[in-house]
């Protein structure tokens, strides 16, 4: 009889003897309990068996579960990082559209400066060359140490200062009237170094720092000397108690991506103006407002608030731009960038002084005097006779034809308003052209940029005399025009 249960055997085993055989009256005994183990230990094999299965789909489920989660746990960082991305992104486009929003409130601020200031240049104009032209003429019959001479002085610095004002409302909303030339910058700095040194304190000190190898920009001489004299003087401003001031001058090109405030300027090349000085310096609140109309940090008495707009609006109406870095206890910079001349130019020499001596007519030449406001025209006609020429008076187009029909004798000079009650100075200067092929002509005009060039004004060869103006330039820039 075969026994599976080896403790039975044992039992069997020790109870017998050793002897291997089992007794007839025992075996169907042994059987029941040995079946029973059978069945027993083939239970526990099926368990055992059950119980790896368990365990190993248990690590299945675990690994499983482990790879779910990391999935998981990915899919949650790469959303994570893609929501970072998308929040990034919004925020750099409200930044933009901010930017955007101000540089519109900025441009519509500048917009009703100019239409308000464009809207009353012409009359406003007219009046101040009114005033200055007959002031220029009372004070030559006075000496310069009467009461009277002094009275009209005041008279003639106050339409200085009102004619200033209106220039440099017109320079920002930029429609002023612009005659540009090919201009040399260091030429322009060198010139004006001997003007700007008396407008900083001694306790500053002035550098230059000038580009041997420096292009050549198109714009207008005199407003780039302002542009400089405004960021000159706010410099020293900034420097009560004296410090460094440098001006310097380098080509630059403009390419790829640029900072936000070079993101106006095409790629191309540029010549940079810097302004530096070790003054006080600035916040970014007042940065932001920097270039604003009438905004300013000095005492009420000290200054407009015009002069870094005005210079704006220049730089901006000369195709450039001005940006400015500062920081408080760490001075400021400003850098103007004006378009490069490619082309192989000469640069026109710089222009004489506006205070320079006028050159007197030796007279004997015939000016015909076209314009519509009689107070302007009897400065004008007072002024031109005392230089000895003869004057032919219209106050509209027709009459100026007509006056020019009826004279026998030569007329040198054409000296006409722009902008008539009946047509224009240039249709006037047309019509005289097929008789008159030898007359010269010089428009005048208070009217703001854009309609003096609308009128065809300012094209090359075009002499050109901005109003208001006094007797002095009248006289100098007939006299140009004559001997040109």
């Amino acid at each position: 009889m075969v026994i599976h249960h080896p403790l039975l055997k044992r039992q069997l085993k020790r109870l017998l003897g050793g002897s291997a055989g089992v007794p007839r009256e025992w075996e169907a005994l042994v059987a029941v309990v040995d079946q029973t183990y059978q069945e027993a230990e083939s239970d526990r094999r099926m368990l055992e068996r059950s119980l790896e299965l368990s365990s190993q789909e248990l690590m299945q489920a675990n690994a499983q579960m482990r790879a779910a989660r990391d999935d998981l746990e990915q899919r949650v960082q790469d959303r994570t990082g893609d929501l970072l991305h998308v929040n990034q992104a919004l925020r750099e486009q409200i930044a933009e559209r901010r930017r955007i929003e101000d540089q519109l409130r900025h441009s519509q601020k500048m917009e009703a400066v100019g239409c308000l200031a464009g809207g009353v240049a012409h009359d406003f104009n007219n009046l101040l060359t009114v005033i200055t032209g007959f002031g220029d003429l009372l004070q030559t019959q006075f000496e310069p140490a009467t009461p009277q001479w002094a009275n009209l002085e005041e008279i003639r610095r106050a339409a200085e200062r009102a004619t200033s004002l209106t220039r440099q409302l017109l320079a920002f909303s930029r429609r002023q009237v612009l005659q540009p030339r090919v201009l040399a910058l260091n030429d322009t700095i060198e010139h004006m170094r001997q003007m700007l040194d008396p407008l900083i304190s001694e306790h500053i000190t002035l550098v230059t720092e000038l580009a041997p190898d420096l292009g050549l920009v198109r714009a207008d001489p005199s407003q780039i000397d302002q542009v400089l004299v405004n960021l000159v003087v706010n410099a020293r401003d900034s420097m009560r108690h004296g410090g460094d001031l440098t001006i310097e001058t380098a080509n630059v090109c403009i390419a790829g991506e640029q900072p936000a405030e070079l993101v106006d300027l095409p790629p191309g090349a540029y010549v940079r103006l810097s302004v530096q000085d070790s003054g006080c310096g600035m916040d970014t609140e007042t940065q932001a407002r920097i270039f604003e109309p009438f905004f300013t940090t000095k005492e009420t008495s000290k200054g407009t608030g015009l002069g870094l707009s005005t210079a704006y609006g220049i730089v901006k109406q000369s195709g450039g731009v001005i940006t400015v870095w500062s920081a408080p206890g760490q001075g400021s910079s400003f850098n103007v960038y004006l378009p490069r001349l490619t082309e192989a130019v000469v640069p026109s020499s710089l222009q004489i002084d506006e205070v320079k001596t006028a050159v007197r007519a030796t007279g004997g030449e015939t000016i015909l005097l076209v314009e519509d406001e009689e107070a302007v025209r009897r400065f004008a006609r007072l002024t031109l006779e005392q230089c000895g020429y003869v004057v032919l008076e219209a106050s509209t187009c027709a009459e100026a034809v007509l006056r020019s029909h009826r004279h026998d004798g030569p007329i040198h000079l054409l000296l006409t308003d722009v902008v008539m009650p009946d047509g224009s100075g240039r249709s006037v200067a047309q019509r005289l052209a097929g008789s008159r092929q030898d007359t010269k002509v010089l428009y005048m005009s208070g009217h703001t940029g854009n309609t003096v060039v609308d009128h065809g004004i300012l094209n090359s060869g075009t002499s050109f005399l901005q109003k208001p103006f006094t007797a002095a330039s009248l006289e100098r820039r007939v006299r140009e025009v004559m001997e040109s």
